[in-house]
C-alpha cells in the first residue's frame, strides 16, 4: 500500500489531473534562517531542474523583517518561474520550542505567499518525503540526498542541505502524481 493512498492529497491530485505540457513544481523546505527552494519542470516524464538554492535571513535583523524578506524573495522566485503547484514540508518535530515556533511562523508566510499567488498547495511530512524518494520512511539525510542526486541525474549531491531537501519535497509531489496516474482506471 502506498503512503499516498490514505492521504488527503490524493483527492486534491485527482482534481489537478489535467494534462499539462510543462508542469513546474516548487518544493520548499521552510526555515527562518534558511529556506530551501527548488523548481523542477516535468515534460513528457522527463525532469529538468530550473533552479534551486536557499533564501537566507540574518539573525541580526528584526524577526518581522526576516519574514517580510522571505515573502518578497519567494514572490520574486514565483513570478520568475511560474510554478503550477507548491509543496511545503510540514513541521513535524522539533527539540527546541523557540526554533519550532519561528519555523512555524516562516511556514505561515510561505503558505500565505502560495495562497496570494494562487498556487495549489501540498504539504508533506518528513516521513512521506523519505518514503517517496528513498522507499523507506526512516532513511537518513545522506540517503535522501543520494537518491535526489540519482533521481535527477546530478553529478554531485545538491548543496546546501536545505536546497537538497527542497528538491526532495518537489520529487515527492511528482511521485504522488505518478502514483495517481498509474492507479487510475
Amino acid at each position: 500500500m502506498s503512503i499516498f493512498a490514505p492521504c488527503r492529497l490524493f483527492a486534491k491530485l485527482k482534481e489537478m489531473e489535467r494534462k499539462k505540457e510543462n508542469l513546474i513544481v516548487l518544493g520548499i523546505d521552510p526555515g527562518i534562517a534558511t529556506t530551501g527552494f527548488a523548481f523542477i519542470k516535468e515534460k513528457d516524464k522527463e525532469l529538468d531542474i530550473l533552479d534551486y538554492g536557499v533564501i537566507t535571513t540574518s539573525a541580526k535583523q528584526e524577526f518581522t523583517e526576516r519574514l517580510k524578506y522571505l515573502h518578497r524573495s519567494l514572490t520574486k522566485l514565483i513570478k520568475k518561474y511560474g510554478p503550477d503547484t507548491i509543496c511545503v514540508e510540514q513541521l513535524f518535530f522539533a527539540k527546541n520550542v523557540k526554533t519550532a515556533l519561528n519555523v512555524g511562523q516562516a511556514r505561515g508566510v510561505i503558505l500565505l505567499t502560495a495562497i496570494l499567488n494562487k498556487l495549489t498547495l501540498f504539504e508533506f511530512t518528513p516521513l512521506q518525503v523519505k518514503q517517496a524518494v528513498c522507499g523507506y520512511g526512516k532513511a537518513d539525510k545522506c540517503q535522501v540526498q543520494n537518491m535526489v542526486k540519482t533521481l535527477l541525474n546530478l553529478k554531485t549531491i545538491p548543496k546546501p542541505d536545505d536546497a537538497a531537501d527542497a528538491l526532495a519535497i518537489a520529487l515527492t509531489y511528482l511521485q504522488a502524481r505518478n502514483y495517481l496516474e498509474k492507479t487510475k482506471g
